[in-house]
């Protein structure tokens, strides 16, 4: 009986590690749906996963913009749904200018391997143009990473 209440306990132990093993994915959703009502006049909704389970983890990100020919970059706030791992993007950055919205879910240590980011570009009219993931090659597969410095700029010129 000691035995089988010991072994129970490692595995419960361990159980943690388990559920956390691997990066998380990010999915951007436009437009958000008009009749739910905590995504209602959104301007996109941010899907927050681990493998294929939506997890609440926590979501940042900034709006790097060029408007009037002057660089802006601003932190965005979330508001969260009332469903796991969904989240409300309002617009924060006005309709003036060009703009990539670099939106990033983590966990864990928010180590470049715990971070998925979604780069989201809008054009000058206020559309959404594009949507990445950014990802490398690992031998598992395809894996999700930060986005460089020069992805950004190259997504904010139109570049890409």
């Amino acid at each position: 009986m000691f035995r089988r209440f010991a072994l129970t306990a490692v595995f419960l132990a361990a159980l943690p590690a388990v559920a956390f093993a691997g990066p998380p994915w990010i999915s951007i959703e436009l437009p958000a749906n008009p009749w739910e009502p905590t995504t209602r006049g959104a301007f996109l909704v941010v899907h927050a996963y681990h493998h294929g389970i939506p997890m609440a983890a926590p979501i940042s990100g900034t709006a790097e913009g060029i408007v009037n020919g002057q660089r802006r970059s601003i932190t965005l706030d979330f508001d969260k749904t009332d469903r796991s791992g969904v989240f409300a993007l309002r617009n924060q950055w006005g309709n003036a200018g060009r703009w990539v919205l670099v939106i990033s879910v983590s966990q864990g240590s928010h180590a470049d391997g715990d971070i998925a980011q979604a780069v989201v570009e809008i054009s000058e009219q206020g559309q959404v143009t594009g949507v990445s993931v950014p990802t490398s090659a690992q031998h598992e597969g395809r894996f999700p990473r930060k986005a460089t410095r020069a992805e950004i700029e190259a997504a904010l010129r139109g570049d890409r």
